[in-house]
């Protein structure tokens, strides 16, 4: 195979890479077809073959960061020991590895779902679908969700620049958020059929995931 046409191949990722790039200096607000061709050495009509708008090359960035995420959560999901806190913990490990990580979720990409919220359904999709889990596997998935949106908020709030935490401060918090996933009792799958009142915690997520 050609080095032509291994960049053919991959022009998607190029072009998506380059929309990051200039996400993280300047902002969505700059983000043009122009910007990103001239960023990615290509042609505005080889960008525009691929991505036909701005929106469509912030949904494609938003879809690819929630893959990422998702497979990482999955990744630390399975090391975890069988039960209601291997949910949780996933999500928790993964908030301790990316929290200090520039590359972890662009604050411009995140400020961009306030404009355009229906880019990021997917996250609000996985969201609920991890909190309608532990409704199946705790006896408390309210403690789950409680312990699921304070790693989420932990994540988005240092995307935000509200904290910066580091080192031994850093360390105790996401302990004691382990320690307390740890505790979550399994569910008795005689009280599963009246979980009805916890599945609303799932319904009334925002979609700020």
């Amino acid at each position: 195979m050609t080095k032509a046409r291994t960049r053919r191949e991959d022009r998607p990722a190029i072009i998506l890479d380059a929309a990051e790039r200039l996400i993280r200096r300047s902002g969505t607000r700059t983000l043009t077809i122009d910007a990103v061709a001239l960023e990615a050495e290509l042609s505005k009509g080889g960008v525009l073959h691929h991505f036909s708008s701005k929106d469509a090359l912030i949904t494609a960035l938003a879809e690819r960061k929630l893959a990422e995420i998702k497979e990482d959560v999955a990744r630390h999901e399975a090391a975890q020991a069988p039960g209601p806190s291997a949910i949780p913990l996933g999500l928790i490990a993964h908030a301790r590895q990316v929290y200090c990580r520039e590359d972890g979720f662009p604050r411009a990409l995140l400020l961009a779902s306030a404009d355009d919220p229906d880019a990021f359904a997917g996250f609000n999709a996985f969201l609920k679908q991890q909190l309608a889990r532990m409704e199946t596997t705790s006896a408390s998935p309210g403690d789950g969700a409680m312990l699921t949106f304070a790693a989420l908020g932990l994540m988005l709030s240092r995307t935000l620049g509200f904290h910066c935490l580091a080192g031994p401060e850093l360390a105790r918090l996401f302990d004691a958020l382990e320690a307390s996933a740890r505790a979550l009792p399994k569910a008795d799958p005689a009280d599963l059929g009246e979980a009805g009142g916890h599945a609303a915690i799932v319904e009334e997520t925002g979609s700020g995931a």
